[in-house]
């Protein structure tokens, strides 16, 4: 199995896991965002131990012992990304698993197991990008969208379409549904390293709001900004965004 098949795999599994554990009936609200999170994280972390033994792993839902720095490939996972719509029973959630290779994000799958029949994009499987419509429709936070995406919006005579989870968000880019998604609220690198692995394999522009790249597996985790777009709002967004400053 390759890394994208396994990404995939994994990604999809996970996701029947937390829509039975959502369909149990036992939870409800945060208990259920947190037994999702146990759940999909302890099959995530046993399956690449079993599955690819030799790598480094970096999960939301784990401590990290930073033993990931000695490894040039590292997979980088959030087990639920949106832990609040899935708790909330809402589609706009996700399972993200990323491989970083050398610090860039190089295979990833995520799944939407929320919407109706459930949906994974994966690195490995590119489909052409659909035609753009006039005005340009930009991804935010459902709960707090963020100012700089906001002034990008208006400067630009873009449409806004609030969503939940970061995966749910790149990936309404990659389907089609919104041109643009600039964030600069604070993330973590599980929030955006499989978003950014499906992004960049089907053609988008994926880097921070300043034009530099994402780097993976550093000492750090945040990774407080970025930008995921069509190649064609690239330029602009980019300089609005210094001319915001």
């Amino acid at each position: 199995m390759t890394d994208a098949q396994l990404a995939a795999h994994l990604a999809t599994v996970a996701g029947r896991i937390l829509i039975e554990v959502r369909e149990s009936g036992l939870f409800e609200g945060k208990p259920l965002g947190s037994a999702g999170d146990e759940v999909s994280n302890k099959f995530l972390l046993h399956a690449l131990k079993v599955q690819r033994p030799d790598d480094g792993v970096l999960s939301e839902e784990s401590r990290d012992t930073l033993t990931r720095l000695d490894e040039e490939r590292v997979w980088i996972v959030d087990p639920v990304d949106g832990t609040r719509e899935y708790g909330e029973a809402r589609s706009d959630w996700a399972v993200h698993v990323g491989l970083s290779i050398g610090g860039e994000a190089k295979v990833g799958a995520v799944a939407l197991p929320g919407l109706d029949g459930g949906l994974v994009l994966r690195s490995d499987e590119v489909a052409p990008l659909p035609e753009m419509p006039a005005t340009p429709r930009l991804v935010v936070s459902r709960t707090r969208p963020a100012k700089e995406a906001l002034a990008v919006a208006e400067a630009i005579g873009g449409a806004l379409a609030p969503m939940g989870s970061a995966g749910a968000k790149a990936m309404a880019v990659v389907r089609g549904e919104a041109e643009i998604y600039l964030h600069s609220g604070g993330q973590h690198q599980w929030d955006n390293c499989a978003p950014v692995a499906v992004a960049a394999a089907h053609g988008l522009h994926c880097s921070r709001i300043d034009g530099s790249p994402l780097v993976y597996n550093r000492p750090d985790t945040t990774l407080p900004d970025l930008l995921i777009c069509r190649p064609e709002w690239a330029e602009r967004v980019l300089a609005e965004v210094r001319r915001i400053g």
